[in-house]
């Protein structure tokens, strides 16, 4: 049986070798590509479906896929997101039990996430949702896998969100959180993660702590993150949220403007690639071959190490964007089994 085949139609200023020959993608069948005196790359590819991954992950990448881009009003996307969220959290209370109470701290509206089977009472951990920085994504689908498989009370922060609060209302909640937490427990009991903006949150609020002169946490986890707002890195040229599949917009300079506001894009806050990060956490970073912030992923992590970090890469071959918010794959559960081992080990030092 012949494998299945992805085709990947990748440019910085045009949109697909289908659009322009208007030929079905299954005609193209050979590989192109032109390198241009700014360095703009033009390509065509044909990439077969690897045998690596596992074969949940090959159907769900099979399916078909179109790349027409289909526009939606953020109110329309905070309202689909809520909805998956819901089902995520349905289904994944039924593999990690737990309580969820609805609450703030230091005013900060949370998800206070307790699995029934709560192992350390002396740790917490913090998650910041992904969702784009102007929804939620994640606070469901991230915290929970998490609090069952370490046994530890997750806070879920509800930060606020752009368009209505940009940088650095975000941040802010975050820390907020942070410090009321320092009254419970000790800094060397703590961990903060996320995912996509999330993950680009984790690292910001680091940064923060650090300039605010807090105490450290034990451990960082951002998951597929953001470095700079000024430039989304290479891979937001070959890849959108879904990997190679669908309508992958042209890169163009800056990202998350509503999130960014008025704040210069390489401020060390907003853009840790910017900032001095000696005296980080250990830090576990994880992302996929087919992420838009593989690039921004990997340039974080040779960041902390360039600084004496303690950190460490995972790749998943193949997968797209915060793949493991799909709970039906194997991958997605050896995923969580490394966040959980790394936040078991760096909080029970």
């Amino acid at each position: 049986m012949r494998a299945p085949y992805l085709v990947l139609l990748a440019t910085l200023f045009t949109l697909t070798a289908q659009s322009q020959q208007g030929s079905p993608a299954s005609s193209i069948t050979t590989n192109h590509a032109v390198t241009e005196a700014d360095g703009t790359v033009r390509m065509q590819r044909v990439m077969p479906l690897p045998r690596t991954i596992s074969p949940e992950a090959q159907a769900w990448l099979s399916r078909p896929a179109g790349d027409v881009s289909v526009p939606q009003t953020l109110a329309e996307r905070r309202s689909q997101l809520d909805t998956s969220q819901a089902k995520h959290r349905d289904e994944l209370l039924k593999m990690f039990p737990a309580t969820i109470t609805d609450k703030t701290v230091a005013g900060v509206p949370v998800r206070d996430v307790i699995p029934s089977k709560l192992q350390h009472t002396d740790r917490v951990l913090i998650c910041l949702h992904g969702g784009g920085f102007n929804a939620d994504s994640g606070s469901y689908s991230e915290s929970i896998p998490v609090a069952g498989l370490t046994g530890t009370r997750v806070v879920s922060v509800l930060y606020r969100m752009a368009p209505e609060h940009p940088f650095p209302a975000a941040v802010d909640d975050a820390v907020a959180v942070y410090r009321e937490l320092l009254k419970t427990y000790k800094a060397n009991r703590i961990g903060i993660f996320g995912s996509s903006a999330g993950a680009g949150l984790t690292l910001e609020t680091a940064v923060k702590l650090k300039q605010l002169k807090l105490p450290m946490p034990a451990a960082l986890g951002p998951f597929s993150t953001q470095a700079g707002m000024d430039e989304g890195g290479d891979t937001r040229s070959l890849y959108n949220t879904d990997g190679l599949r669908g309508y992958v917009p042209v890169a163009s300079g800056a990202i998350n403007s509503e999130y960014v506001g008025a704040t210069d894009p390489k401020d060390p806050v907003l853009s840790p690639i910017y900032a001095d990060l000696r005296g980080m956490p250990p830090t576990l970073f994880i992302t996929s071959e087919r992420d838009l912030l593989l690039s921004s992923t990997s340039n974080m992590h040779r960041a902390f190490l360039k600084a004496g970090g303690d950190a460490r890469l995972i790749v998943f071959e193949a997968l797209p964007h915060v793949f493991w918010n799909n709970s039906t794959l194997p991958e997605t559960r050896e995923a969580w089994g490394y966040m959980a081992s790394f936040f078991n080990m760096q909080l029970g030092r």
